[in-house]
């Protein structure tokens, strides 16, 4: 079965592209990088990595900042599927409940509690199941976790796209492609020729992060919890 996926063939010549980190439910770090970052919007490609939810105190509230920003710029704003967006819709469905509620998931619920009810829109549950697994771009990819070094692209699987950690960055080969990727927190962003790494930790109390290609310039806000 085929990953879903974007596919843009490469960027329109001049424009820029924001890839943004794991942001986990961290509102306040959210809305201030989006402040600094000098996006041209409409024109720069806007792409976020995955794990938008869970631990932070307002997964509901960024989600709905992300949708919104969609809406506006259906074109050049894109949102990838994360491990933790995998966890909630595996939770909507009755399952790994247990294992979504204790990796931050009970956080998330708390945004969605009304009148002692939980109350998820419809909308929300609409984009976490359309969000693809990947964006290819030109020489860039763009993924949550990784790509396993082991097989080609078509040999992916979902589970190695959202879960791989240390056999992909780890790797002591090179890809042909740039790798854009979260997921995994590091105390600062990992640049290599061939991988980049920007979950640098905000909902720890490390940075929220954002690296503008090709340029490879970093924006960074600091999390406080």
């Amino acid at each position: 079965m085929a990953l879903r996926g974007l596919i843009i063939e490469e960027p329109v010549f001049g424009t820029s592209i924001f890839a943004i980190g794991d942001i986990h439910g961290c509102l306040s770090a959210f809305e201030s990088l989006l402040d600094i970052l000098p996006v041209r919007w409409g024109e720069d490609y806007v792409i976020f990595l995955g794990d938008y939810i869970d631990r932070g105190p307002d997964s509901k509230r960024v989600l709905e900042l992300i949708i919104d920003l969609k809406k506006d710029y259906p074109n050049t704003v894109h949102a990838l599927k994360g491990n933790h967006e995998w966890l909630f819709e595996q939770y909507l469905e009755g399952r790994y409940t247990e294992v979504f509620l204790y990796n931050g998931g009970t956080e998330t619920l708390r945004n969605y509690l009304e009148k002692g009810k939980i109350n998820i829109p419809e909308e929300q549950i609409d984009f976490l199941r359309s969000l693809p697994l990947y964006l290819s771009m030109g020489k860039y990819l763009f993924v949550h976790a990784g790509v396993n070094p082991k097989k080609p692209f078509d040999e992916q699987t979902e589970e190695d796209l959202l879960w791989i950690r240390g056999s992909f960055y780890n790797y002591d080969g090179k890809f042909e492609r740039t790798v854009v990727f979260g997921h995994t927190p590091f105390p600062e962003v990992l640049l290599l020729d061939d991988r980049i790494g920007i979950d640098t930790g905000c909902v720890y109390g490390g940075k929220l992060t954002a690296i503008k290609l090709p340029e490879r310039k970093v924006f960074q806000i600091s999390c406080r919890r």
